[in-house]
């Protein structure tokens, strides 16, 4: 019976094995690279597939306006600004347009053979469509209309970003919270199964308690994993959800690639590296959170 429970544990790493290199690879084409081991993942502790321990600090003071820096709430402010100035273009079509135009050239005002005079003439030209005065009113209306509807849904966009940054710090402090519970509750499993054995050697039970003290433990220990799993989940939900990109230690553009574009064109020095400083609060929990590994 202990075999059996040895081998179907054991059988079961295999596929295991095989989902990590399956996410492994992911990664690494999220990252531009061919499909592999990725030495990032182990520097901290030299071996590769270890979580991260996660400081509760990085819930204490999350600066709001990162929801700011998010894709999707930069984008949607781009689009109001643009269509803020269609409603000014739409609103110079009201008054008139007053244009200088002329002309330059040579004449004759005699017969043939005589002294040419060089000609200039210029003036101003008026332009008014007095006449489309309803359209280009109602005109107006429609793209201050459109102007209305991109800021709801502005607005829309910022409450679905502050609900997602909501729902994953919530995830993420009650992973945190049952993490306890559950290391809390492997303890006592290994202390049941350290007394199982101690009763079978000196002979006052079977092995059967010693087995079952065995998948008590074992599962115990695979709740606690997919547990603090679930929270990196849940820390990458809340990276995601406020935007992401605070501090990057890789560049934007590997050396190699920017020495080929700037070969072929003038880039000036808008390939250079700018500067990228993270929110004090953030940096400080990401690098307690990064030099703390398990």
């Amino acid at each position: 019976q202990a075999k059996t429970q040895y081998f179907g544990t054991l059988s079961s790493i295999p596929e295991l094995e095989r989902q990590i290199a399956l996410s492994r690879n992911a990664v690494a084409i999220l990252l531009g690279r061919p499909p592999g081991p990725i030495p990032e993942l182990g520097e901290a502790s030299g071996k590769e597939g270890v979580l991260p321990r996660i400081d509760r600090a990085i819930l204490q003071d999350v600066p709001a306006n990162l929801l700011l820096r998010r894709p999707d709430i930069r984008a949607a402010e781009f689009q109001i600004a643009a269509q803020s100035a269609q409603i000014g273009v739409a609103k110079a079509d009201l008054y008139p347009s007053v244009t200088l135009v002329g002309s330059i050239g040579w004449s004759a005002t005699s017969l043939p053979g005589t002294q040419n005079g060089l000609l200039l003439v210029g003036g101003p030209s008026l332009r008014w469509n007095i006449f489309d005065y309803g359209r280009i009113h109602n005109n107006v209306r429609v793209q201050d209309a459109r102007l209305q509807q991109l800021i709801l849904t502005y607005q829309n966009d910022v409450r679905v970003a502050a609900r997602e940054a909501d729902d994953a710090a919530s995830g993420l402090l009650k992973a945190l919270e049952r993490e306890e519970i559950l290391r809390e509750a492997a303890y006592s499993a290994e202390r049941s199964l350290t007394l199982a054995n101690t009763l079978f050697k000196e002979g006052y039970s079977d092995f059967q308690r010693v087995l079952d003290a065995q998948r008590a433990l074992f599962a115990q220990q695979d709740a606690y994993l997919v547990n603090r799993s679930n929270a990196v989940g849940y820390l990458i939900d809340l990276y995601k959800a406020l935007g992401g990109g605070w501090y990057s230690e890789q560049p934007l553009v590997d050396p190699a690639t920017r020495d080929q574009m700037r070969q072929r064109t003038d880039w000036g020095d808008l390939l250079d590296e700018p500067p990228r400083t993270p929110p004090t609060s953030i940096n400080t929990s990401a690098k307690a959170t990064g030099s703390q590994r398990q």
